[in-house]
C-alpha cells in the first residue's frame, strides 16, 4: 500500500485507489503515515482531531475512527491483506508500512541521498532532487485537517521543498546551466517574491548568461518589494551578490 500526502491524500493498494471518507479519518491516517512504523499516542491523536477542547467521549470516538479506518482499508483495498496495517500499541497506534511506502518518507530519503552525492556526483544529485520535487502534486496535507501534527509537518515540508529547490539550482549553476535554469527561477521568484535566495540565484543566472542589466533590474524590483511589504532591505547575501555583479566578478559560484 502506498500513501501519498504531498497533495490531496492518495491511498493506493495494488493499483486500486482507496477513498478515505471524512476529514477525521484522513487526519488520523495522515498522522499515522507521518510516523510510519512508530507509535502515535492516543493523546496526540485526540489533540490532532479535537485540539484543546476534546469532548468527554474523545477516547471512545478515537477508537471508533480507528475501527472505521481499518474497515475502509480492508473493504476497499486490492489484493493485500490490510487487516493489521494499523496496529494497536501499548500507548496508541502504529501504521505498519515500510517508510518508503509513504511519499513524505521517500522525499526525505531522496533529499538525503542527493546531499550525499552533491560533492562527488552532482548530476546524480540533480536527478535525485528532481525526483524528490516531482513527488508534489499540490499543497502537502491539503485535505488532512489542521491539527498540530499536520500543521508542523506542513511547515517542515515547505522548508524541505524550498531547500531542495535552492540546492537544485546551486548545483545546476555550478554545472554551467545558467541559461537553462532562468525560466524555472523566474517562476519560483514570482511565486515566492520574499524568498531572497531565489532572487540571488536568478540574478546570478542572468549575469552569467550575459544579462547584467536584467540581473540588476530584478534586484531593484525585489528590493522595492521587500521595502513596500516588509519595511526591510535585502539581506547580506543578496546585497553582496549585487556588488559582485557590479564589479563584474569573474566567478560567482
Amino acid at each position: 500500500m502506498k500513501i501519498n500526502l504531498l497533495g490531496p491524500m492518495e491511498v493506493i493498494d495494488d493499483g486500486v485507489q482507496l477513498r478515505i471518507p471524512g476529514e477525521k479519518l484522513r487526519a488520523v491516517l495522515a498522522a499515522l503515515a507521518l510516523s510510519a512504523r512508530r507509535s502515535v499516542s492516543r493523546s496526540e491523536l485526540i489533540d490532532e482531531l479535537w485540539g484543546e477542547t476534546p469532548p468527554n467521549s474523545a477516547g471512545n470516538s478515537l477508537h471508533g475512527h480507528i475501527a472505521r479506518l481499518r474497515r475502509v482499508l480492508v473493504a476497499h483495498g486490492g489484493k493485500s491483506d490490510l487487516r493489521d496495517v494499523i496496529r494497536t500499541s501499548p500507548t496508541g497506534y502504529v501504521l505498519d508500512l515500510p517508510p518508503d511506502d509513504v511519499d513524505v518518507s521517500r522525499l526525505f530519503h531522496l533529499v538525503a541521498r542527493s546531499d550525499a552525492a552533491a560533492a562527488h556526483d552532482p548530476r546524480t544529485a540533480v536527478d535525485l532532487l528532481n525526483e524528490a520535487l516531482a513527488l508534489w502534486r499540490g499543497p502537502a496535507l491539503v485535505d488532512a485537517g489542521n491539527g498540530m501534527i499536520c500543521q508542523v509537518a506542513y511547515t517542515q515540508l515547505e522548508e524541505v521543498r524550498l531547500g531542495a529547490y535552492e540546492r537544485l539550482f546551486d548545483i545546476r549553476l555550478r554545472l554551467d546551466q545558467a541559461r537553462a535554469v532562468i525560466p524555472d527561477l523566474e517562476l519560483l521568484h514570482a511565486r515566492y517574491p520574499l524568498h531572497e535566495r531565489f532572487c540571488e540565484q536568478l540574478i546570478t543566472a542572468l549575469y552569467l548568461s550575459g544579462r547584467q542589466a536584467d540581473a540588476l533590474n530584478t534586484y531593484h524590483r525585489t528590493r522595492d518589494y521587500l521595502s513596500q511589504h516588509l519595511g526591510l532591505q535585502p539581506g547580506h547575501g543578496l546585497r553582496d551578490r549585487v556588488q559582485d555583479i557590479l564589479r563584474q566578478a569573474p566567478h560567482l559560484i
